[in-house]
């Protein structure tokens, strides 16, 4: 598993790779599951991700 701690230095592509994937793979419930365990603040890797035009779908559980 690919550890989110350093997401503010990813490429946002590879970010968002990663965070679908562990979301999928992992089977973490929410986002808030995934950002708890990896110690991340969830309002800046949604930001992060914002800018490069990615957002949330809550219900499928992933990045678009």
């Amino acid at each position: 598993m690919i550890s989110l701690t350093r997401f503010m230095s990813m490429d946002p592509y590879i970010l968002v790779s990663a965070v679908n994937m562990q979301l999928r793979d992992h089977e973490f419930e929410s986002l808030e599951d995934l950002c708890s365990y990896h110690e991340i603040d969830c309002k800046e890797l949604e930001k992060k991700l914002k800018k490069q035009g990615f957002t949330f779908d809550k219900e499928q559980n992933q990045f678009k």
